[in-house]
C-alpha cells in the first residue's frame, strides 16, 4: 500500500510559488499563492480590487534604491510579491520529519573574486573613500557560487529543512519559491518592523568567527574589546537612528547592547523602538536599506558599493518583507484606516538558486582600522556560516545537536550573554554613550527656544534627520529641505538655518553640492542672520573666513573625543577626515571666536549671529551633544533674541 502524504508534503504538492518561514523555535508557517512583480515599493498590491486588506510577502532587490534617487548597478530584478490566499502552520518537529535530508552536492565551488583581489578591493576602499572623507564605513561583498544539478525545489526543501535543524538565533529561517528564482535563508537581522504603530529596527554588527570546538566567555572578551568591533556597530547604530527620526515622531530610543548568538557566528546588537503613524511601504522605502549591509552615509555608500562591486547585488542586502493585515477591531479602536503590520528581516546569510547555480553573498563591512586580510576572512566566515548551516560543507562539531531525537527540538547550548564577565562588558558600552538615545524621548515643543523656527540643509548626510530631533526638543519647529531644492527664498525667510553634516572635499569646487553650500553659507554671513554650521558646512564656514582646510592624517569616522568648546570640556562623535586648521594657539581669525586644540585644529566657532561646530553633536557618541548644542543655538541666535 502506498503510504499516505504527510500534511505538509501534501500542501506543499500543488503549490508553484510558496514560502516557508521559522520565526520561533517550534514552529514553521507556510505561506502559498500567486505571484506578482511590482515597480515600486507603492505599489505592492496590500488591497484586493474590493478594498480587502491581504497578507502579502514581498521579495525587495537591492536594486529598490532607485526610489530613493541613489546609484546601483541595475540588474532590474523584479520586486517580487507573493500575494498569500493560504497560511498553514506545522510544528518544527513535523517539519524536520517530512522535508528531504539528503545532501545536496555542489560543484565547481569558490568565491567569484579571488583573495588577494578582495584584499586589494579593502586597501582601495580605506584609501580612496574613508581617506577621502566619502563615509564612515562601507560593505562590500563578493560572492560564494556552485553549480547544482539537483531539483531546484528539492534543493530548496533540503536546505530549509537543514538551516531549521542546524541554525541556531535566526530571526527568520526561511525558503521562499518563486518561478525562476528559490532564496534559503537564516537571518540573523531584522531590519524593520512595524507592529500596532511601534517601529522596530535591529542594528547588528561586528562577527565573531567561533573557533574550533565553540565559542567560550575568554574568546568572545577579546573580540568585545576590540575597538574596530565596537566602533563599527557604534557607526551603524548612528546611522539607523538617522532612519529612525526620519520615520518616528519620537525619533527613536536605543536599548541593548545584546549578543545574537548563532550556531558559527556570534554578532552583536541594538535594538532601536520608536512609534511612527506612517503607511508599512513609506516606512520601509524610507529605511532603505540596512547600513550594516551598505555603509555610511546611506546615499554615498550606494555610490561607493557600484565603484567598487563589479556585479549587481540582486536581492542581497535587501529585504524579505511581510506585511500582515491588522484586524479592522484594532483599526476602529485606533482611530485609524485598517492597515498592515510589517515584519522585515535582511537578505543576509541567504542562498539563492537561479537556472542550477547557487549563489551565496557575503560581504564585510570595512572601516578606518579594517585589515584587509581580516576583512578577507570575514568573508570567508560568512560564507562557511551558511554553507555549514545547509550541508554543503562539513558543519562545526559545535554547531550539531548530540544525542538528540530528530524529532525533538535541539537542546540550546549555554548563552554566553549570561556569563557576568561577557554582560559586564556590553553594558560598558554604554558608558561611552549620549544618554539622549538611551531615555525615552517626546518632543513637545516647551523647550529653551520654544516658539523658533529652523530650516535644516541635508547635504547628503541624513544625520540631518537627529540633528532636526534634537533641535526640536529644544522647542524649535524644524523643517528639513535637501541642498539641491532648497531656494534663496526659503532660507531668506528662515528664522535660523542649520547647513548640516555631508560626504566629500569641502574644497571641491566641481562639486556642485560643495558650490552651492558654499553659497548658502556666505548669503547668510553676509546677511547677518541666524547660521549654524555642522561638520563638511563647518569646514566651508571656516573657509569663508580664511581659515586652512587640510586631511586630517588619520580619517575621524567613528571617533569619540574629549574636545574644549569655548572653555566647556564635551565629549563629541567625529565623522570627519578634513579639518579646518589655524596656527596653533590663535583664538580670533576676523569676527570669529576660535575654539581648537594644541595643533590648532579647528573644533568650532562662533561670531556675531553664527556658530559652527566640527563633530556630530546628534550622535550617540556625542555624550555632551544636547547641552553644546543648546548652546551653539543659542549663540546663534543671540543678535535676534529680544
Amino acid at each position: 500500500m502506498t503510504p499516505s502524504p504527510s500534511p505538509l508534503t501534501s500542501a506543499l504538492a500543488g503549490a508553484e510559488s510558496f514560502a516557508l518561514i521559522a520565526r520561533d523555535p517550534g514552529t514553521v508557517e507556510l505561506l502559498t499563492g500567486e505571484v506578482v512583480d511590482v515597480a515600486r515599493l507603492a505599489d505592492i498590491p496590500l488591497l484586493d480590487s474590493q478594498g480587502v486588506a491581504r497578507e502579502v510577502l514581498a521579495l525587495v532587490p537591492f536594486r529598490q534604491v532607485v526610489e530613493r534617487g541613489f546609484e546601483c548597478h541595475d540588474d532590474h530584478a523584479p520586486l517580487r510579491c507573493l500575494i498569500v490566499d493560504r497560511r498553514e502552520t506545522f510544528t518544527r518537529a513535523d517539519a524536520l520529519a517530512e522535508l528531504p535530508s539528503a545532501p545536496i552536492p555542489l560543484r565547481d565551488a569558490g568565491f567569484d573574486i579571488p583573495d588577494e583581489e578582495y584584499a586589494e578591493i579593502v586597501r582601495r576602499v580605506i584609501a580612496d573613500e574613508i581617506g577621502r572623507g566619502e563615509g564612515a564605513n562601507f560593505v562590500i561583498r563578493r560572492d560564494f557560487t556552485a553549480s547544482v544539478d539537483a531539483d531546484a525545489r528539492t534543493a530548496a526543501l533540503t536546505w530549509f529543512r537543514a538551516l531549521l535543524e542546524y541554525e541556531r538565533g535566526a530571526y527568520w529561517t526561511f525558503a521562499i519559491v518563486t518561478p525562476g528564482h528559490i532564496a534559503v535563508g537564516a537571518s540573523p537581522e531584522a531590519h524593520v518592523s512595524a507592529q500596532e504603530g511601534v517601529v522596530t529596527m535591529n542594528p547588528i554588527s561586528g562577527t565573531f568567527r567561533h573557533p574550533a570546538g565553540g565559542a567560550t566567555a575568554e574568546t568572545l572578551s577579546e573580540f568585545l574589546e576590540s575597538t574596530k568591533e565596537t566602533e563599527e556597530l557604534f557607526m551603524v547604530v548612528d546611522e539607523e537612528l538617522k532612519m529612525m527620526s526620519a520615520v518616528c515622531s519620537d525619533g527613536g530610543r536605543i536599548t541593548g547592547p545584546h549578543l545574537k548568538e548563532m550556531s558559527r557566528l556570534t554578532h552583536t546588537e541594538y535594538v532601536l523602538r520608536g512609534r511612527s503613524r506612517l503607511d508599512p511601504r513609506d516606512i520601509l522605502r524610507e529605511t532603505m536599506f540596512a547600513p550594516t549591509v551598505t555603509g555610511s552615509p546611506m546615499q554615498n555608500a550606494c555610490t561607493v558599493i557600484t565603484r567598487h562591486e563589479k556585479t549587481p547585488r540582486g536581492y542581497y542586502s535587501g529585504v524579505a518583507a511581510l506585511f500582515t493585515p491588522r484586524s479592522s477591531a484594532d483599526a476602529v479602536a485606533s482611530g485609524e484606516e485598517p492597515t498592515h503590520d510589517l515584519d522585515a528581516p535582511i537578505l543576509i546569510r541567504t542562498a539563492y538558486l537561479v537556472d542550477g547555480r547557487l549563489r551565496v553573498p557575503v560581504g564585510a563591512t570595512l572601516v578606518r582600522h579594517s585589515d584587509p586580510y581580516g576583512e578577507v576572512g570575514e568573508t570567508h566566515g560568512k560564507a562557511a556560516g551558511v554553507l555549514g548551516a545547509i550541508g554543503a560543507i562539513p558543519r562545526d562539531s559545535a554547531a550539531v545537536p548530540s544525542g538528540i531525537d530528530e524529532d525533538a527540538p535541539a537542546a540550546e547550548p549555554r548563552r554566553l550573554a549570561d556569563d557576568p564577565a561577557i554582560a559586564s562588558l556590553l553594558r560598558s558600552r554604554n558608558s561611552r554613550l549620549a544618554a539622549f538615545w538611551l531615555n525615552p524621548q517626546d518632543a513637545d515643543g516647551s523647550g529653551p527656544f520654544a516658539g523658533r523656527s529652523a530650516i535644516v540643509v541635508d547635504v547628503e548626510d541624513r544625520f540631518t534627520t537627529m540633528l532636526a530631533h534634537q533641535l526640536r526638543h529644544l522647542g524649535l519647529h524644524v523643517e528639513i529641505a535637501p541642498w539641491s531644492a532648497v531656494t534663496d527664498e526659503q532660507l531668506d525667510a528662515a528664522e535660523l538655518v542649520v547647513c548640516g553634516p555631508g560626504p566629500g572635499d569641502p574644497r571641491d569646487t566641481s562639486s556642485p553640492r560643495i558650490r552651492r553650500m558654499r553659497d548658502i553659507v556666505r548669503r547668510r554671513r553676509e546677511s547677518g542672520r541666524a547660521l549654524l554650521a555642522v561638520c563638511l558646512s563647518h569646514q566651508i564656514l571656516a573657509d569663508s573666513l580664511g581659515i586652512d582646510l587640510a586631511p586630517l592624517d588619520r580619517p575621524h569616522q567613528g571617533l569619540q573625543k574629549s574636545v574644549d568648546v569655548f572653555g566647556t570640556p564635551a565629549s563629541i562623535g567625529f565623522y570627519n577626515t578634513f579639518t579646518a586648521r589655524v596656527e596653533p594657539g590663535t583664538t580670533v581669525v576676523g569676527d570669529a571666536e576660535v575654539s581648537a586644540d594644541e595643533s590648532g585644529d579647528v573644533y568650532a566657532l562662533r561670531g556675531p549671529g553664527f556658530a559652527s561646530v566640527q563633530g556630530h553633536l546628534e550622535s550617540i557618541l556625542s555624550r555632551d551633544g544636547m547641552p553644546t548644542l543648546e548652546r551653539l543655538v543659542a549663540q546663534a541666535l543671540s543678535p535676534v533674541v529680544a
